[in-house]
Order: C-alpha cells, then sequence, then structure tokens
C-alpha cells in the first residue's frame, strides 16, 4: 500500500472515472487525501454531478502518470462516509480547506475505495507491480 500512496502523493492530481448517468464515460481531476485505517480517502461535494454519478454506481478508476511516464491504475468501489476525523485529515490540504472550511458542511463528504486494486507500471519492459488494498 504505501508504494500506491507514495506515487499518488508525488502525483496530485488524479483523474477519476465514473459511469454517468447518461452512460457516458466521465473523468475529471480529483485529490488523494490520504491513508486512514487501512483505507484510500478522498473528497468531494454532495452537491455535484460526480456524487451523484458514484451513488447511482459506486465502480470507479482513478490514473495519474508520472513526470517520469510511469502511471497508476487504481479502481475499486466507492464506499461514503461522515466521518469527521478523515474530513479533518482532508482539512489538512489548503484546496480542501479553502472550498470547506469546516468538517462540518453540509456539501463535504469523503469516500474509500473499497475491495481495490491498483496497478503501477512504465515503459522499462518491467512487468507492473500490482496491488490489492
Amino acid at each position: 500500500m504505501q508504494k500506491v500512496i507514495q506515487f499518488l502523493n508525488e502525483n496530485p492530481v488524479q483523474y477519476l472515472a465514473t459511469v454517468g448517468r447518461d452512460g457516458k464515460a466521465k473523468c475529471r481531476p480529483f485529490m488523494f487525501a490520504g491513508e486512514k485505517d487501512g483505507k484510500l480517502w478522498f473528497c468531494t461535494n454532495n452537491q455535484k454531478d460526480v456524487y451523484q454519478d458514484m451513488l447511482a454506481n459506486p465502480n470507479i478508476e482513478i490514473s495519474v502518470a508520472s513526470p517520469a511516464y510511469a502511471w497508476i491504475r487504481l479502481h475499486g468501489t466507492v464506499m461514503f462516509s461522515d466521518s469527521h476525523e478523515v474530513k479533518e485529515m482532508c482539512l489538512q490540504s489548503p484546496i480542501v480547506k479553502g472550498q470547506y472550511q469546516t468538517a462540518d458542511n453540509p456539501i463535504f463528504t469523503v469516500f474509500y475505495l473499497a475491495d481495490a486494486q491498483a496497478v503501477i507500471a512504465d515503459f522499462s519492459g518491467n512487468p507492473p507491480q500490482e496491488f490489492t488494498l
């Protein structure tokens, strides 16, 4: 798991893909918030389309490439939470803090990926590294 966390932290703007409620693929920039209790956490605004898309179909994939041309593909099932502790962790990011101000903000929601699987690969010819999280 540490390698996955390191890769996400080193490449802070990832792309989260969902199946939209219209049945079409949707991809948007997202940020990894952190790891807590063995779970990878993210946050969003519960007024956004992405939130509604994840409610309708919680199977998502996240991907990002590094400047060295390595990449990660991470997929799992979205599990929403109202954890005040996790929200406080997310608020350590100035970007998140600027959007939501407090953990009590009613539009602020957090989620983790259940049954997460990750693959880190590059163009070296070496086999990809696979992780079950």
